[in-house]
């Protein structure tokens, strides 16, 4: 019997390659094919150090033809790239289907990564009392606020994983506030890049209102075991697909306040010289509003999640444990530094 082949969308990126660190580590005798669009072929060569067994295809999430193409040939799908993405959703679902035609009675396995914006509320940075805190056992994805991110990618995967004519299998991992230096390609979170670049341009970091809102954290190698314990349950047949297939990926430590990560962000940056300014205080209309509601709903907003099919699972946040999100800005800061030097 041959082995699968996997089909990798955001391969070269901060979570996907710590994910194939440990893929690597675990089962290298899968042979992985990552799409990787043109402006980043120079990442190919660390990529496949990190996982040794890979080959590439050159494309981007635009390219409908080489998505469907290569979902329908592979036997398992990841994509942790962008979680918002709405026309690669829709070319894997359509290669997904075309695959399940192809081989009747061996459904693809689709695993994809969004994240707790689907919970998020519209606190716009305020205080507010009694939070919801949102179990992913029996959450319905309509039942979340309809205009949050990530809910018009996610609903389609979990109808596709819900059909009896030419079935997929689906799992979709929803990880809170990641951080961390990562061991892979891309070493820095996308929120921490974000930040940093709104603030060089205005001297002093900042918040989405008074910043008052928070959510669940977690170490980028915690969701890259997530991610991994996923894979192998559902290649053992113990995970829960399909509308049961929702898997929050977050600590149940005490959560920080944006107020609180931003203040001691803009405190480091300053002493360094960086910024003009220490501390945090609310962004100006012009940096938030063009961002609309998809900034405040993921940057203003609570995001209170339990991770409990996980926990079912045996997951533990354990490098959550070790390093908090206050204590690895030193060095998250210092490599984001270095890749931009």
């Amino acid at each position: 019997m041959s082995t699968p082949t996997i089909f990798f969308l955001g391969a070269t990126g901060y979570l996907g390659s710590e994910f194939l660190i440990l893929l690597n580590r675990d089962f290298p005798q899968y042979h992985v094919v990552a799409l990787v669009r043109s402006s980043s072929l120079s990442r190919v060569p660390r990529l496949k150090e990190i996982y040794p067994n890979l080959s590439v295809v050159e494309g981007s999430l635009d390219d409908d033809a080489v998505i469907q193409e290569q979902v329908a040939k592979a036997d398992i799908i990841i994509n942790s790239a962008s979680s918002d993405h709405l026309p690669s959703v829709k070319s894997t679902l359509a290669g997904l289907e075309k695959g399940s035609a192809s081989k009747p009675g061996k459904p693809p396995l689709y695993i994809h990564v969004s994240g707790c914006g689907i919970i998020s509320d519209d606190a716009r940075g305020e205080p507010v009392e009694n939070v919801k805190e949102w179990s992913d056992i029996g959450l319905d994805l309509k039942d979340c606020p309809s205009t949050n991110t990530h809910l018009e990618s996610d609903i389609p995967i979990v109808e596709a994983g819900t059909r009896k004519e030419n079935p997929v299998r689906t799992i979709i991992l929803y990880p809170g506030q990641i951080y961390g230096v990562g061991r892979g390609v891309q070493r820095n979170t996308l929120w921490l890049r974000i930040f940093f670049d709104m603030t060089k341009k205005l001297g002093y970091m900042g918040t989405w209102g008074p910043g008052a809102n928070s959510m669940n954290n977690v170490h980028v190698i915690d969701v890259a075991s997530a991610l991994l314990l996923l894979f192998k349950s559902a290649l053992e047949g113990k995970a829960e697909e399909g509308k049961d297939g929702i898997y929050f990926c977050g600590s149940m430590q005490p959560k920080i306040s944006y107020h609180d990560w931003t203040e001691k962000m803009g405190d480091y940056l300053f002493n360094k010289g960086i910024l003009k300014q220490g501390g945090t205080r609310p962004m100006p209309a012009e940096v938030v509003e063009p961002l609309g509601h998809y900034g405040w709903s993921l940057l203003g907003g609570n995001q209170f999640a339990k991770p409990q099919r996980l926990a079912r699972l045996g997951w533990e946040p354990t490098e959550t444990a070790k390093l908090s999100l206050m204590d690895s800005f030193p060095d998250a800061i210092e490599a984001l530094l270095e890749d931009l030097n």
